[in-house]
């Protein structure tokens, strides 16, 4: 089936897309106390602790800004690849019964999990501009970039989620190597440090080819800093993430006919 013809039916099936989103994000928050809240808890939790720990214990520099919202900004769109990546890669596997007597695009599943993290980096948002508020961040027209930011970042996301999930299919290791994927990931990324930071060229190579670098500098480049984003960090970023989601998309969509009999 071509690409087209698969988008063509997706939105056929968008009403169901839309459906199982509801449905994820209520059985991903059911019986817990802070409900959805917990999509805030996560990076401001993650922001409070790598403060105390990198301006009391090590400390590391945030060039002109304060270092809580300097890492909340870049906890934004990390957040939202890992609660993607963490929920997504089980989606197929997580839905047996639906796979294996239902017909529908397939690529709802783990569409779902992306379109939920997404949910809960809007909500992250909504924090980060108070955040903004208390540490006194003026913002600039430039944030306009943000969505074309959050854009590129999703064919990024929905790339990993599609081949990750569809591997996981036929390797059930996969769901436990995401994890450890995303710990190495998190540090080979400049979450909790900046980019001034003097390094070898060697590193600094690494760096600009991981995708989230660009995005997580260029975020940094908008909201904090008032300038528009680094080509040489955003460009590097936008190829790869177009190669993965072209990657992710091919993948899912030759294994797809074969879920079945696996599962």
């Amino acid at each position: 089936m071509s690409r087209m013809r698969r988008l063509t039916e997706f939105w056929h099936h968008r009403d169901l897309f839309r459906t199982w989103t509801q449905r994820e994000f209520q059985v991903r928050y059911k019986q817990a106390v802070l409900g959805a809240a917990w999509a805030i808890v996560q990076p401001l939790a993650f922001t409070i602790v790598y403060s105390v720990i990198f301006t009391q214990i090590i400390p590391v520099s945030s060039p002109d800004v304060p270092y809580p919202v300097f890492v909340y900004t870049a906890m934004l769109p990390w957040t939202y690849l890992s609660g993607a990546l963490t929920f997504g890669v089980s989606s197929v596997v997580s839905n047996l019964s639906l796979v294996t007597k239902i017909y529908f695009p397939r690529e709802i599943l783990p569409l779902a999990a992306v379109a939920v993290s997404f949910f809960d980096m809007l909500l992250g948002f909504v924090v980060y501009v108070g955040l903004l508020a208390v540490f006194a961040v003026p913002m600039h027209v430039v944030v306009l970039w943000v969505p074309v930011l959050i854009l590129f970042q999703t064919l990024l996301v929905v790339g990993l989620v599609l081949g990750a999930s569809a591997l996981n299919v036929f390797r059930r290791d996969i769901r436990f190597v995401v994890p450890l994927f995303l710990q190495l990931w998190l540090y080979a990324s400049p979450v909790i440090y900046s980019m001034d930071l003097p390094m070898p060229n060697w590193l600094r190579w690494v760096l600009v080819l991981n995708p989230m670098t660009g995005y997580i500098e260029s975020f940094r480049a908008v909201l904090l800093y008032g300038r528009s984003p680094d080509p040489a960090l955003l460009l590097p970023a936008v190829i790869v993430s177009l190669a993965i989601s072209l990657v992710g998309l091919s993948t899912f969509v030759k294994l797809e006919p074969y879920f079945a009999d696996v599962i």
